[in-house]
């Protein structure tokens, strides 16, 4: 059959006409467009809206990996966006993956003393606030598959100092790059001190901010996220801690990713200890397990999800990781809270070591002076990391009772085994301090 030369004009100019409409869409709105199938790439912050995180959150948990701005590893090289100019594989990006009153505020410390390590104090604190602000109640995997992409999204970008990223889940969203709402911003150096913190200040005045949060948040002013962007290209590595990932497979896409060179510190401790200092700090959270002490006889509304959540995610997670796989060889130490609070200068080392960093002065200096504090100064000031360690790491023997110690240990039995956690059987030996509950074991990476 032939076409008339008309008919053949016709679907000349229709499809010019169809290509001119979809360079000039793609011009004026590509990274939505790439937000969309979820190709974003990763060298940029882009905001993606909450429908698309939902649809990510929607999507098989082996295509959950890929976020807004996530390059699938198949990209072609000739891909018009890249990196950094600096080469971020030769950082060490260290994380520490933890649960809320694990000790993880100390650790963190260990890396936030070092001159060269850019620390970030909970950046994830802002995600969960800006999506999901009841997902530490939510066991919904679809809500939950929502926050893990945008978690691994962010962290992405805040490992390559995009810092601008955090600033579409930061409320009030900052203006001019500036804001005053950054969650525990004086929890970290590089963020109090110059050229981030520009204030005239003097010698003493720069060691009271740094060591004071609310001397920073007050005599540094509002945060310049650009110069905070700066700070983080200016040092070596970077660390970030959280509470907000739930298990070590949650970041498996970030650890492969051979761009970031992600090391991870997965830091556990006695669930007994952690509901003791839970109960003492979420007051109000926690009110009916504080009732439950008082009177000897447990509510019948208690959340004991409360601390099931914790055990179940323990055993998954460090099951995971005493496994071996191939994806964590190197890239993965366990640690118990117990032998850092005992031992905190030779298990600070081991860490250095795992991690091939240099161990600075400063963070043993910082180490002497914070493990020898009064145990009742720790109990006053709840985020305190000044503690006589070895005296804080078993404390919760005197403030839990027996019935509650009894419950919580036939919960978390599979995961006290699993980590060297003594059980016991008796009042007598619960307060019996000079018998510790934990075991000698010793937790190696491996490579």
């Amino acid at each position: 059959m032939q076409c008339s030369w008309k008919s053949m004009v016709l679907l000349a100019l229709a499809s010019i006409a169809i290509q001119y409409t979809a360079i000039r869409t793609f011009s004026t709105k590509p990274f939505s467009l790439l937000c969309s199938v979820g190709l974003a790439p990763t060298g940029h912050a882009v905001n993606c809206s909450l429908k698309d995180l939902t649809r990510l959150g929607q999507e098989t948990p082996e295509g959950s990996d890929r976020g807004c701005d996530e390059v699938s590893s198949h990209t072609p090289s000739s891909y018009s966006f890249s990196l950094p100019s600096y080469n971020a594989s030769k950082r060490t990006h260290i994380l520490i993956l933890a649960t809320t009153r694990s000790g993880s505020s100390f650790v963190g410390q260990l890396f936030n003393q070092h001159p060269e390590v850019f620390y970030l104090f909970e950046p994830l604190y802002h995600v969960q606030l800006a999506l999901l602000p009841r997902l530490a109640q939510s066991r919904n995997l679809a809500e939950r598959r929502v926050m893990l992409g945008a978690a691994r999204d962010l962290l992405r970008s805040l490992y390559h100092c995009h810092l601008s990223s955090l600033e579409s889940y930061i409320r009030p969203r900052p203006v001019n790059h500036s804001t005053d709402k950054l969650f525990r911003r004086g929890a970290s150096r590089s963020l109090c001190s110059f050229p981030v913190c520009q204030a005239p200040l003097s010698s003493e005045e720069q060691n009271l901010v740094l060591a004071d949060e609310g001397e920073c948040v007050r005599r540094c002013g509002p945060l310049n996220v650009s110069l905070a962007t700066d700070a983080c290209r200016a040092k070596r590595h970077a660390a970030i801690k959280t509470v907000r990932i739930p298990q070590i497979s949650d970041l498996r896409a970030l650890i492969e990713d051979p761009r970031l060179n992600l090391k991870v510190v997965q830091l556990v401790r006695d669930p007994r200890g952690i509901l003791a200092s839970r109960i003492e700090t979420f007051r109000d959270t926690y009110r009916l397990w504080r009732l439950w002490r008082a009177t000897g006889h447990r509510p019948h509304n208690l959340d004991l999800g409360q601390i099931n959540t914790v055990c179940e995610d323990f055993l998954r997670s460090v099951s995971v990781g005493l496994a071996r796989p191939a994806w964590l060889r190197g890239r993965y130490k366990l640690l118990r809270y117990e032998d850092l609070a005992r031992f905190p200068l030779q298990k600070t080392r081991e860490l250095y070591s795992f991690l091939g960093l240099v161990l600075d002065h400063s963070v043993e200096d910082w180490i002497i002076n914070n493990t020898r504090g009064s145990s009742d100064l720790s109990s006053r000031q709840k985020f305190t990391t000044v503690r006589d360690s070895a005296a804080n790491a078993e404390n919760w023997r005197v403030k839990l009772s027996f019935d509650m110690v009894v419950y919580t240990q036939t919960v978390c039995q599979p995961v006290l085994e699993l980590l060297g956690y003594k059980t016991v059987f008796h009042p007598r030996e619960l307060r019996n301090l000079s018998h510790s509950l934990v075991e000698d074991r010793t937790f190696l990476p491996f490579f």
